[in-house]
């Protein structure tokens, strides 16, 4: 399906979604009135008050009336707010529920005289188009199931090469990650990388984080290297034309979660595919696009698999996190 109808079928769902929230609200609104039936009263003195004020200021624009019908309404929204807060409610959540508090569902919202597509909607389209297969169990990924029983609080230097114990080393990395959501928009802080063996818990902390990111109203692609790859060359050569817009997407979208890297086919068109995806996000950190990377290698590895220009970013411009322990997925059999 292609981009256009996808993104039809998106606006047609905002628009129902929109017009069920409104919906929702009126009917809310009817049951306050007849248990207050004066936040009635206040609600069409405002409407009044608002049609007759611009009508002043259009044909009679005398300071002293303006200011006097500005304390007029100053006092009923006053009025209406202690009314409001009788019931729990407050005078700001006093409307349709929306989703987005940007674009109230529309999917667009107008700035400097420009209309502009939300990022919740930008994201479905993302999700739609490219993270069907690796966001499908995200909702499920978050700090809330953040289980430390997994990593045992007994150090083992000779198994770990580490002083500290696999459950103190995953507690530093999920303040490293904490710090990293909570220091999302500020140019200086660093990329991630997440390094160490399968089954981990280096996929579910970037889900986490991931999470939390979108909850910012920021927009997420979570790509594996591999398939990532092969995308961007099949591209270039003309194999995938729906792919046109995906390595613009890879570069200007907030998070980019790159997983598995080192489990793909490398090549020489491959590692500059992978090099410019990696510094051109460097250089464009003044857009607040940030990456995490996730690979089984370690840092030796690394360094033998991929040249000195990737690994002088990577090393230069990421938080390296190293995680180890035991494989979480045979803990939960």
């Amino acid at each position: 399906m292609s981009k256009i109808n996808n993104l039809k079928i998106l606006l047609n769902e905002y628009e129902q979604k929109r017009y069920k929230k409104i919906h929702d609200f009126e009917n809310f609104k009817s049951e306050l009135y007849k248990e207050i039936p004066r936040l009635k009263e206040i609600d069409k003195e405002l409407s009044h008050m608002a049609i007759k004020n611009t009508k002043l200021l259009i044909n009679n624009p005398d300071q002293s009336i303006i200011t006097q019908m500005e304390n007029i309404i100053n006092n009923l929204i006053k009025e209406k707010k202690n009314l409001l807060n009788s019931v729990n409610i407050s005078i700001e959540s006093f409307g349709p529920k929306y989703d987005c508090n940007i674009c109230h569902d529309t999917g667009y919202y107008s700035e400097n005289n420009r209309t502009i597509m939300c990022n919740c909607l930008k994201q479905k389209l993302l999700d739609i188009e490219y993270n069907q297969a690796n966001m499908s169990n995200l909702k499920k990924e978050t700090f809330d199931n953040f289980n430390l029983a997994y990593y045992s609080d007994k150090p083992d230097k000779e198994k770990y090469h580490s002083d500290i114990s696999p459950r103190d080393n995953i507690l530093m990395i999920k303040n490293v990650a904490i710090n990293f959501i909570n220091n999302f928009d500020n140019p200086n802080e660093k990329n991630l990388l997440f390094s160490g063996n399968t089954g981990l818990g280096k996929t579910f902390l970037s889900s986490c984080i991931a999470n939390e990111i979108l909850k910012k109203g920021k927009t997420v692609l979570y790509q594996t290297a591999p398939m990532m790859l092969d995308n961007i060359i099949d591209f270039r050569f003309g194999k995938k034309t729906e792919v046109s817009n995906l390595y613009d997407t890879i570069i200007n979208t907030d998070l980019l979660v790159i997983d598995d890297l080192g489990t793909e086919y490398m090549n020489n068109i491959k590692f500059t595919e992978l090099f410019n995806i990696i510094n051109t996000r460097i250089l464009t950190s003044d857009k607040n696009t940030k990456t995490i990377i996730s690979t089984n290698l370690n840092i030796n590895n690394l360094l033998s698999t991929y040249d000195e220009r990737i690994m002088s970013r990577l090393i230069g411009s990421y938080n390296i996190c190293r995680f180890f322990g035991e494989d979480i997925r045979f803990k939960k059999i």
